[in-house]
């Protein structure tokens, strides 16, 4: 009868530590060196259970976050790297590449994966989900985007600020990665593309909603800045799929692909506004070529050796023949009217030296009078073969 009124009051002794220990900061676990907590035998933190002598403080991934973690004040005596990195900053390990001892999903989802819940769509705090954790559910923490990587953030918890994980950009959705943290990986997240900036996307993660990151548009494409084809398409391009005639719901959209899916509304009215970019609607904020960053940005005649030396050389001055051939370059003759592109001819015509300009200028002036007629490149060359035979009888000093 003894044992048997033992047994019952141990294992009763056993649940009441147990829950106390779930519900309340526990001094059970002790606080290992390196600010992670080194748990009782049996107790398995991030299997969904808070028992075993677990606790907020030794495993919010199981029990939740503790009181006033998330505060941005790191309280000595209840809060630590590995309980509340949103306020302590990380652990020294994380992260590192693996899920060492003392690290979790909820205090190092680099390292150890994003909890299970986690890309559910609710920021379930009792589950030990917070900015940290899990900003595709819970949003940004407060200091992300202000362009400085803290000790509280990492390439997957903040990407705009310490640029994407060495993973990302593999093709790959880890289980590290997220739609916030990765799109270019794991797709866009559902609510890109709603005109709403929430406060799960961000600059890097829905640039269509956000805007571009302030970095964007610098001419240089910069992966460890967290830029990539759908986060930074004036810099660094469209992605590949782009441009093989079929909108890829997953990573495309009127934004970021505007070739597949059609322009978006607004774009083509004339105003370069909102998230509007060069990428995004080029009808309206012209061509993402940018002088100084070391390339001659040259599709369709736009940046040149006349506009940009720094990257296309300074230019040559060329002969008649050279800028008559360069002008009808310029010109399409298989559709009428036929397409002309002005800028490319304002190329041609400035490298010239100024008795060929002159001439030049002769020649387009009985091309023009005769075109109606003509209709074709021989009738007008017959018709103004003398302007032609002067300027290609001229001779620059």
């Amino acid at each position: 009868m003894g044992k048997t009124v033992g047994l019952v009051l141990g294992v009763v002794g056993g649940l009441v530590l147990g829950v106390v220990g779930g519900c309340g900061r526990s001094s059970l676990a002790e606080s290992a060196p390196d600010g992670g907590f080194d748990l009782p035998d049996g107790a398995s933190c991030g299997d969904g259970m808070c028992i075993g002598g677990e606790s907020c403080s030794s495993c919010s991934a199981d029990c939740g976050l503790c009181e006033g973690c998330g505060d941005g004040m790191c309280e000595p005596e209840t809060e630590s790297c590995g309980s509340c990195p949103s306020d302590c900053g990380v652990c020294a390990t994380c992260p590192n590449g693996e899920c060492t001892e003392g690290e979790t999903c909820s205090t190092c989802p680099d390292d150890c994966n994003v909890c299970p819940g986690c890309g559910d769509g609710m920021c379930d705090e009792r589950g030990g989900e917070d900015c940290f954790s899990c900003a595709v559910d819970c949003g940004f923490c407060e200091a992300c985007g202000d362009d400085t990587c803290s000790t509280s953030e990492t390439c997957g918890t903040c990407p705009q600020d310490c640029g994407v994980c060495e993973t990302c950009g593999n093709d790959m959705c880890s289980a590290s990665e997220t739609c916030a943290s990765c799109p270019v990986d794991c797709g866009l997240c559902e609510t890109c593309g709603d005109d709403m900036c929430s406060a799960t996307e961000s600059c890097s993660s829905c640039p269509a909603d956000c805007g571009r990151c302030p970095r964007c548009g610098d001419g240089f494409c910069t992966p460890m800045s967290g830029e990539d084809c759908l986060s930074c398409a004036p810099d660094c391009g469209a992605c590949v799929s782009c441009g093989d005639r079929s909108c890829n719901a997953t990573t495309e959209t009127c934004f970021t692909c505007p070739e597949d899916c059609g322009i978006c509304m607004g774009c083509g009215d004339g105003r370069c506004r909102g998230t509007e970019d060069c990428a995004s609607c080029r009808r309206d904020c012209g061509v993402c070529s940018v002088c100084g960053n070391m390339r001659c940005e040259s599709m369709g005649g736009f940046e040149s050796c006349a506009n940009c030396p720094s990257d296309c050389g300074e230019c040559t001055v060329i002969s008649c023949a050279e800028v008559l051939a360069c002008v009808f370059g310029c010109i399409q003759f298989t559709g009428f009217p036929p397409r002309i592109s002005f800028a490319c001819l304002g190329t041609c015509v400035s490298r010239a030296c100024p008795d060929v300009q002159f001439l030049i200028d002769q020649f387009a002036a009985c091309a023009i009078e005769n075109f109606a007629t003509c209709g074709d490149i021989s009738c007008i060359m017959t018709e103004c073969q003398d302007e032609v035979r002067a300027c290609l009888g001229a001779r620059c000093p």
